[in-house]
């Protein structure tokens, strides 16, 4: 995978290939640096075939380069979601195994709190506003393409994932895989060389780094990379450095819908946005369909890298709120009970492809149970028409997602049930229209008037990423539960909305 960026230093040496905060970083000098880090990490870390490393950090050149050495090392980069909280975190390390932390100054306290919490591997830190990674390799005797150790075949990413049990798994994806869903992706989007696609997006997740960034290079395209995202910060740069695509998840969409600067926002140079993560509202993609920008649908998981059903701009207003078909390089169906479903019938969506993950880092087990004759079981619900169009439904699993994070109820639960005055507890999403959806716990207290909901909620802190904690606490007499006394989450749901709505009734009188 790392010959993209080495082609593309012999045929537009001098073009810019990822433009951050003011600095240009051309493809010679990322070859460049590629070659020099991937010999750093393996003359000063041991870094070889088959190791695992991880990082901690925003959006920055240095993530980039740090993946595509990794590809010529034929090693595994284990990107961290820097939203976590420590224990968090320190599993991811721990659990993939990672011979070496990378981290940016800004979260050293994080990893000094994960330090406290068990043996972490040896720890480096590199400020990403000098692209500090690259400036630490750039006295390093670079490793050549030649004497590349990686394959195609290789494992290239680890990425956590939470499962329903709520302890989070590592999907892995090889270096085939991220290939492949490139070129599903240059497919959706039509791609070349001459786009500048704006990445806002956490590149932690499969959705940031993959949609529209690493396909990007792979057809000599142009990045802007902003480390995080930031309103007001997109709009100057919708206007100053003339982006053609970008990638935007609801939360996203809402927040430059709702600016002040969003009616006079010069989005003349975009010819597409891609959306997904979750069911897509529709008034968020009309806001832009509005504005003369077209809206592509894309669905798919950490384990499928994630393109794999998605519109093109030929299809995306005849099927407004479709999430597509399935991509060039991946077979979709939907199945009830093991067998294939008909035409409308509403069923699991199953994925197989070249840009499906090999499996589970470690987990045998979940590795299994997740496949069927082959095919990935993606827990969703969709249906398909006649054309092969499909239509996203429902969850087949309790995932909750909200701003584009999934977070998943049993992980909250689990620190809820920790609270002596919690007797029972239930976690449900609730719509809500910045966020899509948003945690609500329903909880039977230990004793009555033991449970001070707001107290409760202050408790989170530290135990799990913020974006995590309930929004709001629901106290009732009992959870309901059906004969087998597995409790009723559609009830539970119902329970929360309504006590909800009373409160905005209050609220309102």
């Amino acid at each position: 995978m790392d010959s993209w960026i080495e082609a593309h230093a012999r045929f537009t040496p001098d073009k810019p290939a990822v433009l951050f905060d003011g600095k240009v970083l051309t493809y010679r000098e990322m070859a460049g640096a590629i070659g020099r880090l991937a010999g750093y990490l393996r003359s000063e870390h041991g870094i070889g075939c088959g190791d695992r490393f991880a990082y901690l950090g925003t959006n920055a050149p240095d993530t980039l380069v740090l993946l595509f050495a990794a590809a010529r090392l034929g090693a595994i980069l284990v990107p961290l979601n820097w939203r976590l909280a420590p224990p968090e975190l320190a599993h991811a390390v721990t659990d993939s195994g990672a011979r070496l932390l990378i981290h940016q100054p800004a979260f050293a306290a994080a990893v000094a709190a994960m330090a406290q919490d068990g043996a972490l591997p040896s720890a480096i830190c590199a400020d990403p506003g000098d692209c500090g990674l690259i400036r630490m390799a750039a006295e390093h005797a670079p490793i050549r393409p030649e004497a590349t150790a990686g394959s195609a075949r290789d494992a290239l990413l680890l990425v956590y994932t939470s499962g329903t049990t709520g302890r989070p798994k590592g999907a892995v994806l090889t270096q085939a895989a991220v290939q492949a869903n490139a070129l599903n992706a240059i497919h959706m989007q039509g791609l070349t060389s001459e786009d500048t696609v704006l990445t806002v997006l956490p590149m932690f997740h499969v959705g940031g780094l993959n949609i529209q960034t690493t396909p990007a290079l792979y057809v000599g395209a142009s990045v802007v990379l902003h480390d995080r995202f930031h309103p007001d910060k997109v709009l100057k740069s919708l206007a100053a450095d003339r982006p053609s695509l970008t990638v935007l998840v609801p939360a996203t969409l809402a927040a430059l819908l709702a600016h002040p600067g969003w009616p006079e926002a010069d989005l003349s140079s975009l010819r597409l946005v891609a959306t997904g993560s979750s069911d897509v509202p529709h008034p968020l993609m009309r806001g832009f369909i509005e504005r003369g920008v077209p809206v592509l649908q894309v669905y798919g998981a950490t384990e499928t890298g994630p393109v794999s059903i998605y519109q093109r701009l030929d299809d995306a207003d005849a099927e407004f709120g479709a999430i597509g078909r399935a991509g060039l390089h991946t077979s979709a169906r939907i199945t009830i009970d093991g067998r294939e479903a008909g035409v409308g019938e509403v069923g699991e969506i199953e994925l197989k492809g070249a840009n499906v993950t090999a499996g589970y880092w470690n987990r045998p087990e979940a590795t299994r149970e997740c496949f069927r004759d082959g095919w990935f079981r993606t827990g969703d619900l969709a249906e398909a028409d006649g054309n092969g169009v499909f239509w996203f439904r429902d969850r087949l699993k309790n995932v909750i997602i909200s701003g584009g994070e999934n977070i998943y109820p049993a992980e909250i639960e689990r620190v809820l049930r920790g609270f002596p005055e919690v007797r029972e507890a239930a976690v449900v999403g609730v719509a809500d229209p910045q966020w899509g959806e948003t945690p609500v716990a329903v909880i039977v207290p230990s004793a009555e008037g033991a449970c001070d909901p707001r107290a409760l909620l202050d408790r989170f802190d530290g135990r799990l990423a913020r974006y995590k904690h309930p929004k709001s606490v629901v106290l009732v007499a009992a959870l309901p539960r059906n004969a087998l006394g597995k409790i009723q989450l559609d009830k539970v749901r119902k329970m929360a909305e309504d006590a909800l709505a009373r409160e905005i009734e209050l609220k309102k009188a």
